[in-house]
């Protein structure tokens, strides 16, 4: 078995790199590390096992080549390299475009040129149904819902893209999807809403779970962008690369196929019901500021995720609850890696 993973160095990316390692896998890592701290991620993934690096941009369309090319018999390809923020997406739309629909691209591209039978697991994201202005909001309990949506927003939920990242991550999801129907590549596409966990370097404009738990936990200040009763199904990681996990095992059901992937309605976490979580465990108040609502936010995003349990065997294993304690003790046990 051989698996290529694309931003190999990310949070997700060496979660899942890890795994496979530690089951004696050969993994093919491609990263350019420049989002912060990926060099420390690698740096802990060399601790693990033995594998092929390149150090790469996807960007890079003629090294994504050479580098598929030279391993053609690989059996998947985990496409997780991206620009991540909504935020930089914003005030930097071209490189957000260029990595994340013509990176993705190139990825295609390669795959389909030297090893059109790998199955290919793509992250895509929630973003791509925009802030779901169509379906009424209330509040319930100190948090939003979206009532109409008992189970969470389907696969079949209209697409509408909102923000620079909506538009890139939804070209490349799109991309996917048609290479699948074109091309007949065993594509997978997988719309992940807030995935947190160890080994996640989280900052202001994304990864909120984690970017709270390291503020509160070292005193960094912290702004809620709205009231803070906004609502996410969190899923913490190690749940996420089981999906992986059962995309490559089960490729001739999961290929062609999208799927919404989240913690679902029984992991709903708002922001205010995180900083009360992390006050408690500290036993302290975590202070905190007020802004506007960013461009391109959902007041309430839950994933169903019925699909995947049905034709998977897919769900969540790890309660929101025991997810963050997982998380706080990671990161209260890795304090240097948090140094300013």
């Amino acid at each position: 078995m051989k698996i290529v993973v694309t931003g190999g160095a990310g949070f997700i990316g060496s979660s899942a790199v890890a795994r496979y390692l530690a089951r004696g896998i050969s993994v093919v890592v491609i990263d350019d590390l420049s989002r912060k701290n990926t060099d420390k991620n690698l740096e802990w993934l060399r601790g693990q096992g033995s594998f092929e690096f390149h150090q790469t941009d996807i960007r890079d369309a003629k090294a994504i080549d050479a580098i598929l090319a030279k391993h053609r018999d690989a059996n998947a390809v985990l496409h997780l390299a991206a620009q991540v923020a909504v935020t930089t997406s914003v005030t930097d739309p071209r490189t957000d475009f260029e990595i994340n629909a013509l990176g993705t691209f190139n990825v295609l591209e390669a795959v389909r040129k030297s090893c059109p039978k790998s199955i290919v697991v793509f992250a895509s994201t929630n973003k791509v149904y925009g802030s779901l202005e169509h379906l009424p909001v209330t509040e319930v309990g100190g948090r939003y819902q979206i009532a109409a949506r008992e189970h969470g927003v389907p696969e079949t939920e209209p697409l509408d893209f909102h923000s620079p990242y909506g538009c890139s991550k939804g070209a490349a999801d799109q991309y996917v999807i048609d290479y699948a129907r074109i091309y007949g590549l065993r594509t997978v596409c997988l719309r992940q809403s807030c995935i947190y966990g160890r080994r996640q370097f989280g900052v202001e404009d994304q990864g909120w779970v984690a970017w709270f738990t390291i503020a509160a936990l070292h005193g960094r200040p912290i702004t809620l962008y709205g009231d803070g009763k906004q609502v996410r199904d969190v899923l913490f990681a190690d749940d996420l690369c089981d999906l992986y996990d059962l995309c490559i095992e089960r490729a001739d059901v999961a290929a062609g196929r999208t799927y919404n992937v989240g913690g679902g309605p029984g992991n709903q976490l708002s922001l205010l019901e995180l900083l009360a979580h992390l006050e408690r465990r500290l036993g302290r108040s975590i202070p905190r500021t007020h802004a506007a609502v960013r461009p391109g936010d959902q007041a309430v995003f839950v994933a169903d995720i019925r699909r995947a349990e049905r034709e998977l065997g897919w769900k969540p294993k790890t309660d929101a609850t025991s997810g963050v304690e997982k998380l706080i003790d990671w990161v209260g046990a890795n304090a240097s890696l948090f140094a300013e």
